[in-house]
């Protein structure tokens, strides 16, 4: 199938629209930033459907006249098994519309980024030394980046991605910016029953540049199981951090007047049920309601740490190198005792290889990446490396207004609805950027085109839940990421598409959208339940966002990879700092959680041996 025949199909296109036009050549770019396997996957679908096609009709679809490709599509919908298929079809065409017919406006001015004088990995040495390399630059790799560069230590920073600027966000299409800051394009997911979108950001300032800005502090209840369960004992001075944390990155309550009217309903919605709600805590001093988090915010609101932590580092003499795929840590066996940590090796992008020799190497490549480092590195021994995977499975449903929303207009995820949160269940009012909301618009052809039409005046709500670990990183060149949603955390799912519903309809919806490709709209509660009765978690549209856990820390040596202070076991000089040494999910976005864990591990390291950094593992 052509990108024009699948358009013109899915969109009902009669051409009476420019913006439609459009639509085939932006969808193949963004395509061609996909991996490969998600491109072969995408081609034999719609190579599938254009068969059908042919066989109902006798021509490919874009060979068809409007009236004809209906009923193409018809026919396809009339086998209920099809539609999550064709949903799947559908999540690239409207990501590639929505940039089309709705484009963000430009911003143009933004403040200077302070000032992180990154080298490109092309452009640095083929040998060189530090006291210190961190391996990567997000939450947890900035925070123990600065921390030992204020020590006084010579560190190196190591990121695969790109430095992007603000002023460059304000120049690109949000679709653009999707492709260039995601690791595999966005496309990055987990396989398994049902299989989930897992996207994570691959940039200077890691994940916090593509996040929410959302900062919960992690609940008094879950440091004290990592303390007193896990044997995670650093989580015990973790609230005096997460203060710092929040001083650094400037987090603050958002005020209303720039909340927008998806999270002004939301919170209204709560309010008439009498559930606890607000608006969300914050890292976005100034923020002017843009919607554009999740593809990098074009006005420096929000302080991801490449505007808030990694200058301080750099400050203090640390030096970032970008477009630097660590290839394995270097690590000495020739003395006696544990092997000792010597520093990396780096691959640059184009195939070349670069040394950083150093007696430290702090690992900060994110839940996903750091095990199948370590395990390049002959470090992945431990049988619990890869395990204990929680990702916060998400699902999301819209509700229909009589007067518009225009969700997109004011801030990404705006306000917090926690009455449910002790029963695992957060609730976030959480719009997007045309087009790259988790949810999908139902229908096909004219019904979808109605949908489109209609979209400003849908208020999104999206629910993550505390999970279970169900998952498992695989994989040594490329990460394999395998979860399976445990049946008590499907239960929380069904509960928080319900508890969503009850908010949208006290708020004033007509109707609500439930996401589910065999049950797509309910127009009352009792509606709704009884569509719910037919379905199961796994007919959800999910999501999910925050993996964490992966080589987690404790003090047992046989269920942590990771000693208490953040040391892996059975080497000398490797710390690790990102999400994955969190013991089990933290209920809430993690970013604050990551960095307090990060500080109190390189801080205790400091506080030991500082000038030993050979000294006994855990």
């Amino acid at each position: 199938m052509t990108a024009q025949g699948l358009v013109a199909a899915l969109l009902a296109d009669t051409g009476d629209t420019p913006w439609t036009a459009r639509v085939p050549g932006r969808l193949g770019t963004f395509l061609s930033a996909l991996p490969g396997p998600v491109r072969t996957g995408l081609r034999a679908a719609t190579a599938a459907v254009d068969a059908y096609a042919v066989l109902h009709s006798g021509r490919p679809l874009a060979g068809l006249t409007p009236d004809e490709r209906e009923a193409v599509l018809a026919s396809l919908a009339a086998h209920p098994a099809l539609l999550p298929a064709l949903d799947l079809l559908k999540v690239p065409v409207l990501l590639a519309a929505a940039t089309e017919r709705t484009p963000a406006p430009h911003t143009a001015t933004a403040p200077d980024d302070p000032p992180l004088d990154c080298v490109p990995a092309a452009e640095w040495p083929a040998r060189g030394t530090a006291d210190a390399v961190v391996v990567g630059s997000g939450a947890g790799g900035a925070m123990a980046a600065r921390t030992l560069a204020r020590a006084g230590l010579d560190v190196v920073v190591l990121e695969e991605g790109e430095h992007h600027t603000t002023a460059s966000f304000g120049r690109r299409a949000p679709l653009d910016r999707f492709t260039a800051l995601y690791r595999d394009g966005g496309a990055t997911a987990a396989l398994g029953n049902p299989p989930l979108l897992l996207p994570v950001g691959r940039a200077v300032g890691g994940t916090t540049v593509v996040n929410s800005g959302t900062c919960y502090r992690a609940p008094d209840h879950v440091l004290d199981r990592w303390d007193r369960r896990f044997g995670f004992h650093l989580a015990e001075g973790l609230p005096t951090r997460l203060d710092e944390i929040e001083r650094t990155i400037r987090v603050a309550t958002q005020p209303l007047d720039v909340l927008g009217s998806n999270g002004l309903l939301a919170l209204a919605g709560a309010e008439k049920l009498g559930w606890r709600a607000g608006p969300l805590r914050r890292n976005a001093p100034g923020c002017k309601g843009s919607c554009q988090c999740v593809v990098g915010c074009p006005t420096g609101a929000k302080q991801s740490v490449q505007l808030s932590v990694l200058p301080d580092a750099r400050a203090h003499g640390a030096r970032l190198v970008t477009g630097a795929r660590v290839r394995r840590i270097l690590v000495e066996r020739d003395r006696p005792g544990p092997p000792r940590a010597a520093g990396v090796l780096v691959r640059r992008a184009d195939g070349t290889e670069l040394e950083i020799l150093s007696p430290l190497v702090v690992v900060a490549a994110g839940a996903l990446q750091t095990p199948p480092l370590l395990r390049r590195s002959g470090l992945g021994g431990h049988p619990r490396l890869g395990r204990n995977l929680s990702v916060h499975p998400a699902t999301s449903i819209a509700g229909r207004f009589p007067d518009p929303v225009t969700s997109w207009s004011g801030v990404l995820q705006s306000a917090g609805i926690e009455e449910l949160h002790d029963q695992g269940v957060l609730i976030e009012a959480t719009a997007s950027p045309p087009g790259m909301s988790s949810f999908v618009l139902p229908g096909l052809g004219t019904a979808l085109r109605r949908e489109l039409d209609d979209a400003d005046r849908l208020a999104v709500l999206g629910a993550m839940i505390a999970d279970r670990p169900s998952g498992r990183v695989l994989g040594r060149e490329r990460t394999l990421v395998r979860y399976d949603l445990d049946p008590r955390d499907g239960d929380r799912l069904m509960t928080a598409v319900r508890a969503m519903a009850r908010v949208l309809f006290a708020a004033g919806a007509q109707e609500v959208l439930t996401g589910i490709p065999r049950a797509p709209r309910a127009r009352t509660l009792a509606e709704l339940d009884e569509l719910l009765s037919a379905t199961t978690p796994r007919d959800l549209h999910l999501s999910a966002f925050h993996p964490t856990g992966t080589a987690a820390a404790g003090s047992d040596p046989q269920r942590a990879p990771v000693g208490p202070d953040g040391r892996l076991r059975g080497v000398h000089g490797v710390l690790v700092t990102d999400a994955s040494v969190l013991p089990s999910c933290p209920e809430v976005n993690p970013q604050l959680s990551i960095m307090a864990a990060a500080l109190a591990i390189t801080e205790n390291y400091l506080e030991e041996d500082s000038s030993s950094p050979t000294s006994t593992a855990a």
